[in-house]
């Protein structure tokens, strides 16, 4: 048994946070499936572009759908779509062994709906239909805006992913969306059973903000904390995760065989290269959590990973750290806000140059 296997073993998902269509089609994907459990994969408007930029599996495609479609955004679409189809097929074992909990596929909703509840929803119903898999999570951002959208499509049967998460505050709602999304389809008389959704807290972009605000100060004390503030904000973010779906605010909906929206790490490969390769994943295995790898924090994990349970240690050291990063004048919901804004504004420019690409 691999590193990697390991952690599956402890109660951790390993999602790949990388699609195109050379990993598909030269057995790439399904081999991490199968010697690495490999169990799920994201996608997102930054993952498409480099796939379609560097994989010359899309060249005619995009040569006769450029003859034919004069919609970039529908080019792109049917580009990609296939893809997402494509994974969903190959994990469509790992799902239906999971009973439904685990083999999940990624898509977004284009990043320019953001702050459109909306239009959110409509893109959503639509990109659902068309892929047509039941292993598919729809993207939808973590805005004020996009958690509306969430509560709504819960309530409508549709999993969702709430991705560009970056803060404990920005979490607990997104939990709250879902239990109220649940609740008004049980009410309705629908079946909860086969609703499923995913919270994803990116961390390392956490870490590069933070640490920039700490080299500012330059204290001792805040220097010390550099590179802290991510795997802290997590271990809390898991704590509101049990007290949310294992206490009473879920228990009816659980009696009715609903399923609680795991934490899902993001942003998990470091950004500094003075930190741990592993920084984001060893300290945040724990059960009921998924954590998507880019394909170099996976390697690495294979290589050197040391797997433990260890996602409930140090929260009163965590809590702590948070509690300094605030008395230095550091408001992490202020920085959660922040990044989100950051986040949108990353993969719409990404999006852009993806719809530049296939025009």
């Amino acid at each position: 048994m691999n590193a990697t296997q390991h952690v599956t073993t402890l109660g951790q998902s390993l999602w790949l946070d990388n699609l195109s269509r050379s990993l598909l089609r030269d057995g790439t994907l399904a081999k991490l499936i199968a010697e690495d459990g490999v169990s799920g994969v994201t996608s997102n408007p930054s993952i498409f572009q480099n796939a379609v930029a560097g994989s010359p599996y899309y060249a005619d495609d995009l040569a006769r759908l450029k003859g034919s479609e004069p919609d970039a955004e529908r080019r792109y679409e049917a580009l990609v779509i296939p893809d997402i189809q494509d994974a969903c097929d190959l994990l469509l074992p790992v799902h239906e062994a999971s009973g439904g909990n685990d083999g999940y596929v990624s898509l977004e909703v284009a990043p320019r709906w953001a702050y459109d509840a909306a239009h959110t929803v409509a893109e959503a119903q639509r990109l659902a239909g068309q892929v047509d898999r039941r292993n598919l999570l729809i993207k939808v951002p973590g805005t004020p805006e996009g958690l509306s959208a969430f509560e709504t499509l819960t309530t409508l049967g549709i999993n969702v992913n709430v991705t560009l998460l970056f803060s404990v505050a920005q979490v607990q709602a997104v939990f709250d969306a879902y239990i109220r999304g649940l609740t008004v389809r049980a009410q309705a008389g629908a079946d909860v059973r086969r609703s499923k959704a995913v919270a994803s807290l990116f961390l390392s972009r956490v870490d590069t903000l933070v640490d920039t605000q700490l080299t500012a100060i330059g204290t001792q004390e805040a220097l010390s904390l550099r590179g802290k503030a991510a795997v802290a904000m997590a271990r809390l973010a898991y704590q509101r995760y049990l007290q949310t779906f294992h206490g009473e605010a879920f228990a009816m909906l659980a009696q009715q065989g609903a399923s609680p929206q795991y934490l899902l790490w993001a942003s998990s490969g470091v950004k500094n290269p003075d930190y741990h390769d592993l920084l984001y994943v060893e300290p945040l295995i724990g059960r009921e959590t998924i954590n998507t790898l880019p394909d170099k924090t996976l390697a690495a994990l294979r290589d050197h990973g040391q797997p433990a349970l260890r996602v409930e240690d140090g929260v009163a050291e965590a809590e702590a750290q948070l509690a300094e990063l605030a008395r230095l004048g550091i408001d992490m919901d202020a920085v959660g806000n922040t990044l989100q804004d950051d986040g949108v504004k990353l993969f719409e420019a990404a999006y852009q140059k993806l719809l530049q690409q296939t025009g």
